[in-house]
C-alpha cells in the first residue's frame, strides 16, 4: 500500500453537512414541541433576573424526553441574558451517572467556581465533607449572584449515596447572603423522591415538572429539523425519516433514539458509496444500535446468569413451544458441566 491510508477517506464523497447535529449534545436554537416546558421554567428562573430566589425543581420524563437539552437550552438563554443586564448569573450541570458521590459533587461545583488565574482547587479526596460545604459557600460568596444547579439523572446518584447532598444542597440559602442558589433535579423516575427525607422531598420538588414522550409525529419534525442541517439535501429517500420516528416512538418516544437511528442509517450508505439513506440502512442502523445496547449488559453478567441465558437461548432455538423449566434446566445443567462450573 502507497501514500496515506486516509487519502481514500477523505477524498470520499459525505452526506453530512455536519453530523455533530445528529447528535444527543447538539444545542439547536429550536426546541419542537417543548413550549410548555421551556415556559414553565423561565417563568421560575427569571427570579434570578431579578436577584431572587428561583424555586428548587423536579424535572421528570423518560430518557429522551427533552429535559437535559431544555434545561441546556433555558439555562443558556438565563446567562446571556444575565450578562446583557449586568446580572450576575451562573449555572452548573453535574452528571450525577459521572459524578455520583456527595464529595464528588461538591468538589466539581466549588472548582467550576475558579477564575482562570486561580489554581487552589479542590482536591478530589482527603477533605472532610464538612470543609468541602464550607469552601463551596465562601467561593459563591465571592462572586456573588444567582446558582442555578442543575443536577442531571439525580436518581442515580440518591440511589448510590443517599439524599445527604440534597439537604446540604437545598440548605445553602441559609448560609449565603452576597449569593443565592436553586436547585434543578433532573430525572428518568417518578418515584424516586420515595427515598428523600420528607423534608428534603419538600424542599427539592418546590415545583415539578413532567416531560412526556415524543409521539411518531412529534420525533418527525425533530428528525426533520436537525436532518436539514445535519445532512445534505436529497440526501434522504422518503420514509426514512417517518420509521426512524416510529421505531424510536416504539421505544418510549426517545428522541436520542431518533437521532442516533437517522445518524447510523446516514454513516452506512456513506460507508457504501451511496448518495442517499434507504430504508434498508435504518433496517441495519436498528439492528446495529439494539446489539450496542445489549452486548455490554450480557458480557457484565456473572457467568452464571450467563449460563442462565444460553440455556433458554438454546432450548428456544430447538423450535418447541411452551418451553418448561425443567427443559431450560437441564440445558443449564449441561452447559455448566461444559464449562467445569457447578449448577
Amino acid at each position: 500500500m502507497t501514500g496515506n491510508i486516509f487519502d481514500k477517506a477523505l477524498g470520499r464523497a459525505t452526506l453530512f453537512r455536519n453530523k455533530e447535529h445528529l447528535r444527543h449534545s447538539h444545542q439547536p436554537t429550536h426546541l419542537p414541541h417543548r413550549d410548555r416546558e421551556i415556559e414553565q421554567l423561565t417563568f421560575n428562573l427569571v427570579e434570578a433576573l431579578n436577584g431572587q430566589i428561583p424555586s428548587n425543581m423536579i424535572l421528570y420524563g423518560v430518557t429522551g424526553a427533552g429535559k437535559t437539552a431544555v434545561t441546556s437550552f433555558v439555562c443558556n438563554q438565563l446567562v446571556e441574558k444575565g450578562r446583557q443586564i449586568d446580572r450576575d448569573v451562573f449555572a452548573i450541570t453535574v452528571n450525577c451517572r459521572q459524578i455520583d458521590t456527595q464529595y464528588r459533587v461538591l468538589t466539581h461545583l466549588g472548582n467550576s467556581m475558579l477564575e482562570a488565574h486561580e489554581v487552589d482547587e479542590i482536591p478530589f479526596t482527603g477533605w472532610p465533607t464538612d470543609r468541602v460545604l464550607g469552601e463551596l459557600v465562601r467561593r459563591m460568596e465571592k462572586r456573588a449572584g444567582v446558582y442555578i444547579i442543575v443536577l442531571d439523572e439525580i436518581d442515580h446518584l440518591v440511589r448510590k449515596a443517599g439524599d445527604d447532598l440534597l439537604y446540604n444542597l437545598t440548605n445553602l440559602n441559609s448560609s449565603l447572603k452576597a449569593a443565592r442558589c436553586c436547585v434543578i433535579g433532573i430525572s428518568n423516575d417518578l418515584k424516586f423522591t420515595d427515598f428523600l427525607d420528607p423534608r428534603v422531598r419538600s424542599r427539592l420538588g418546590q415545583q415539578d415538572v413532567v416531560f412526556n414522550p415524543y409521539d411518531a409525529d412529534q420525533l418527525r419534525d425533530i428528525l426533520v429539523q436537525r436532518s436539514s442541517s445535519a445532512l445534505h439535501p436529497d440526501a434522504l429517500e422518503d420514509g426514512v425519516i417517518g420509521l426512524c420516528a416510529a421505531l424510536a416512538a416504539q421505544e418510549h418516544g426517545d428522541a436520542r433514539c431518533a437521532l442516533d437511528l437517522l445518524r447510523v442509517s446516514a454513516e452506512k450508505a456513506e460507508h457504501e458509496g451511496i448518495p442517499t439513506v434507504a430504508i434498508r440502512h435504518v433496517r441495519t442502523a436498528q439492528s446495529q444500535i439494539e446489539a450496542d445496547q445489549i452486548t455490554p449488559v450480557v458480557g457484565s453478567l456473572p457467568t452464571q446468569q450467563k449460563l442462565v441465558l444460553s440455556a433458554v437461548l438454546l432450548t428456544e432455538r430447538t423450535g418447541a413451544r411452551g418451553v418448561q423449566t425443567g427443559e431450560v434446566y437441564d440445558v443449564y445443567d449441561q452447559a455448566c458441566h461444559h464449562v467445569g462450573k457447578a449448577p
